[in-house]
């Protein structure tokens, strides 16, 4: 992401026990069991009244580079760029928090770690990238990604009644994840994406498509991608936007595309005429992650979903750069790795 320095703390998603307290912290106590939500929110603004929470306008510590990069400042953010606030991340043995007060989900004693960890991130990402497709009982979902946020909104789309969900990955051990959560798979190193989703949709393609990549599309083989290669490495362009590019040539005219995926810069080639014409609606953004957080602790405690599903690998913080590398080179079956400090 642009705006991140050298030596930054990552960490999107934290669980921990409270160690200490501000003074003015009234909701919290030492010895509570927390899940701290990616995104830092007042509460009180606006924004957040509204339930807009990763456009909170006071939790940005850096708000007058945001306002000067984004026209208007969103939320602070943890372990991400310092345009978000550069808020250490939670990749770490402690991590302070700030807005502690609203910042936080408390969770039941009766559901484990590992069930309730992802409400900081991936899961509310996921569901929220299905609930902005307003799914209906007749539509076909496309996800492209099968990483951890690809696999919470498999999970999501099937959960909010799609009678068809499509999901599009190379890597064999996510696209084996994906047909566990109820998916129908496309391998894009194998098949034309364009031709197959036409196929399974009798030639109208999907009604709604969920781009859970971003701006590191590893799509190789197409012209479009080497181009995006290409202007990337002479600082042309910042963002590989192949996945968005072929939303929306495929989604069927007055369908939905919904971005959860990260995208940090300039974009090149956006057929927008064509998402026009077609009367695409647009619904991307960060999660708002406390708009959700109620319902979907409420469905792990029923069983609809255990979101520990995902994790494939468990490792002491020692082991993280090593992990990383692992993750990175997509060796060892690796698709969500657990830190415990």
């Amino acid at each position: 992401m642009p705006g991140m320095k050298n030596g930054d703390i990552m960490g999107h998603e934290t669980m921990g026990v409270v160690e200490e307290v501000g003074p003015d912290c009234t909701n919290l106590k030492k010895g509570d069991r927390v899940v701290i939500p990616f995104t830092i929110i007042c509460g009180e603004c606006d924004q957040c009244r509204r339930g807009n929470f990763s456009v909170c306008e006071r939790s940005n510590r850096n708000k007058d580079m945001a306002d000067k990069v984004f026209g208007h400042t969103t939320a602070g953010l943890f372990g991400y760029t310092h345009l978000t606030g550069g808020y250490p991340g939670g990749q770490a043995e402690y991590l302070r928090v700030p807005f502690a007060d609203k910042t936080h989900i408390k969770v039941p004693s009766s559901l484990s770690d590992e069930q309730v960890l992802f409400l900081s991130d991936i899961f509310p990402t996921g569901w929220q990238a299905a609930v902005q497709c307003d799914i209906q009982p007749t539509d076909t979902v496309a996800i492209w990604g099968c990483g951890p946020v690809g696999q919470m909104a498999i999970r999501s789309a099937v959960l909010l009644g799609a009678k068809q969900v499509i999901a599009i990955d190379n890597v064999p051990e996510r696209l084996s994840m994906a047909r566990a959560g109820g998916a129908t798979t496309l391998n894009f190193s194998e098949d034309s994406i364009v031709e197959r989703l036409n196929e399974l949709t009798n030639g109208k393609g999907p009604e709604k498509c969920i781009d859970a990549v971003g701006m590191e599309a590893h799509a190789t083989a197409t012209i479009d991608s080497m181009y995006d290669r290409a202007k990337q490495a002479v600082m042309l362009e910042t963002d590989r936007p192949h996945v968005l590019r072929e939303m929306m040539y495929v989604c069927r005219p007055a369908g939905v595309l919904s971005i959860p995926g990260v995208y940090g810069g300039l974009l090149d080639k956006i057929p927008f005429g064509m998402a026009m014409n077609k009367g695409l609606t647009i619904r991307m953004g960060q999660t708002h992650v406390n708009r959700w957080t109620d319902d979907l602790l409420r469905r792990i405690e029923q069983g609809q979903i255990d979101p520990s599903f995902v994790i494939t690998h468990r490792i002491g913080l020692e082991q993280g750069p090593e992990m990383y590398k692992t993750f990175r080179d997509k060796l060892d079956s690796c698709i969500k790795v657990v830190i415990r400090p």
